[in-house]
């Protein structure tokens, strides 16, 4: 599997292509998605096929804020992702947008996500990476400073700043591992620059910050790119291990 860089709004077209494929696959019924981050954004386009959509996060007070905004969810859950309602083998697509590096228990939560897909299902996931020089400095600065700076450095009207857990999960890496052992199939892979603060008014100075911090890591970071998206499929096989 070849990493290829792309716009966020190219991987944006990536999936809705995806999606369209997918009815075309079910022959025209009405399709099930499942977007886990609702409350971050996570929005997708879907055209004219006006799918069920359902929507699922962590109860935190700007997710709650969104999620009521939303127009496009049939229904939504907010709370322990553990917990929250996802019925086995019930949804065509589920659309994960920057929420593993956010949460505690992201395997387990990734588990139930992914059980929640019917045989050939898409799992179209959207996330920061850990290993990337920005979301370093994500998760190393103190909460405080985090709020303190998501004042200057994010666009406005970003949602945040939210929780930055990036379990070994949220990697490139962590991902490839957990797909060889789920029997999942990553067909696309994709990186970006994405990140809010890379977005701001001070892009360029955070842009700059990255670059060092990924120099001082001796090759260890990336300085460049922070975002990874893939397309990855539950494959029909019944023999495949079953989540």
């Amino acid at each position: 599997m070849t990493e290829v860089r792309l716009s966020s709004a190219d991987q944006d077209d990536v999936f809705s292509q995806r999606i369209r494929e997918q009815w075309t696959d079910q022959l025209g019924r009405r399709l099930d998605i499942l977007i886990a981050g609702c409350g971050r954004g996570g929005a997708l386009d879907v055209g004219r096929y006006e799918p069920r959509m359902t929507g699922v996060d962590e109860d935190l007070p700007p997710l709650r804020a969104h999620t009521a905004n939303r127009g496009d969810l049939e229904a939504s859950y907010l709370g322990d992702l553990r917990l929250v309602p996802i019925p086995p083998r019930s949804f065509d697509v589920v659309y994960v947008s920057f929420l593993l590096e956010r949460i505690h228990h992201a395997e387990l939560v990734l588990d139930r996500l992914v059980a929640g897909l019917r045989p050939g299902g898409l799992l179209l996931l959207k996330m920061r990476d850990r290993k990337s020089a920005y979301g370093f400095c994500d998760r190393v600065t103190p909460r405080w400073l985090r709020r303190t700076l998501w004042r200057t450095l994010a666009p406005a009207g970003s949602v945040g700043p939210l929780p930055a857990v990036y379990e070994p999960l949220a990697s490139r890496e962590g991902i490839q591992a957990y797909c060889l052992m789920r029997g999942l199939m990553i067909a696309e892979d994709y990186s970006a620059v994405s990140g809010p603060a890379r977005r701001g008014p001070h892009s360029g100075l955070v842009s700059v910050v990255c670059r060092a911090v990924a120099a001082l890591s001796r090759g260890g970071l990336n300085g460049t790119e922070d975002e990874i998206t893939m397309v990855i499929r539950r494959p029909q096989n019944h023999f495949a291990r079953l989540i």
